[in-house]
């Protein structure tokens, strides 16, 4: 069967799926899915969509088929997750679709109603043997810690929909918190601040330009970035306008949720065993997923928690890089994996 079998691990995220086959990241898209209204046909997915997104008419529409983490919608995130494995180089070059092994990480606080929706989405897109794998313990794997280890590690992975907080011992999570405050929610946060604080008023897209390109949770910066200058809507006049905007401002807009996702650090720190608490007292707290590269997080954190801080090396592709790893060694990784 050996030939007819291929192997992907997938990250389905709420902002970017990405696609793992033969050890290289062969897809890496945003999760968004552009619709016909009339024909109920998919336009496009994945970058395609994202250039459409808040300029569509009214026979398109663009869906963002993961909402928290989880299938909010689930014919789109099937074709969509159809469509993504359709177009891995090498899968295309098949005379006939194989049927594939897969890896797909899931938020550790879903659901089993949830759970099912992902599995029954991959099934039908040829998935014979589908595994599911929580995304902290992915993280732990992407980022090179022995989860095996009768040692306590916190692994804190910021992604689009969720942020996942654990601590990983002899590869299982002891205790972990997952709350709905990440990329999408610091997002309409800025969103809001144009808003109140300029009177203008951006789509998602400019937010989450700002986001990736002056985004900072600290006013003090060793090396702040430039100042940004930012196109949308005078809510007064009507107008186009543009006002410019530094990391301090987006500091300002971003504090209420960092202070919400130190919070539930420190409660997931609070429920620790204490002998896992002084494993993590030397090991410190390790950063993944795309929050991670917000400026000044990871002092932040370090002056909340007494800790140090460490990012991943590639925050965004550790959790699939995990799944990887997770994918070529299964048996290895047999406790770990949710058949």
């Amino acid at each position: 069967m050996g030939f007819f079998t291929e192997e992907i691990a997938i990250d389905l995220g709420t902002a970017n799926t990405l696609i793992i086959h033969n050890d290289k990241v062969v897809v890496n898209s945003p999760s968004i899915v552009a619709i016909d209204r009339s024909s109920g046909k998919v336009i496009a997915i994945g970058h395609e969509a994202n250039m459409m997104q808040g300029k569509t008419h009214e026979n398109i529409k663009t869906v963002r088929p993961l909402k928290d983490g989880v299938i909010a919608d689930f014919n789109a995130s099937e074709q969509m997750i159809n469509r993504l494995i359709k177009s891995i180089p090498t899968l295309n070059r098949r005379f006939f679709s194989p049927s594939l092994r897969m890896v797909i990480c899931i938020p550790s606080g879903i659901t089993e109603v949830e759970m099912r929706a992902v599995k029954e989405s991959a099934e039908r897109v040829n998935g014979k043997e589908v595994y599911l794998i929580h995304e902290p313990m992915a993280a732990a794997i992407g980022i090179g810690i022995d989860i095996m280890q009768p040692k306590g590690n916190m692994i804190v992975d910021i992604g689009g929909g969720t942020t996942e907080i654990a601590i990983i011992a002899l590869s299982g999570i002891v205790c972990d918190k997952s709350i709905k405050i990440a990329g999408d929610v610091f997002t309409s946060d800025i969103i809001n601040y144009m808003r109140n604080k300029h009177n203008l008023y951006i789509g998602e897209r400019t937010a989450e330009k700002i986001k990736i390109i002056v985004g900072s949770v600290a006013e003090e910066l060793d090396n702040p970035p430039d100042a940004m200058s930012v196109q949308g809507r005078d809510l007064l006049s009507g107008k186009p306008k543009q006002v410019s905007i530094n990391h301090g401002e987006i500091a300002k807009a971003l504090d209420k949720s960092v202070i919400r996702i130190e919070d539930a650090i420190m409660e997931a720190l609070s429920q620790t065993p204490p002998e896992l608490a002084a494993d993590i007292y030397n090991t410190g707290i390790y950063l993944a997923g795309g929050g991670a590269l917000l400026r000044g997080l990871d002092k932040r954190l370090s002056q909340k928690t007494d800790l140090p801080i460490y990012v991943a090396e590639d925050p965004l592709q550790a959790v699939v890089r995990g799944t990887g790893i997770a994918l070529k060694n299964i048996e290895r990784f047999k406790t770990v994996l949710i058949k």
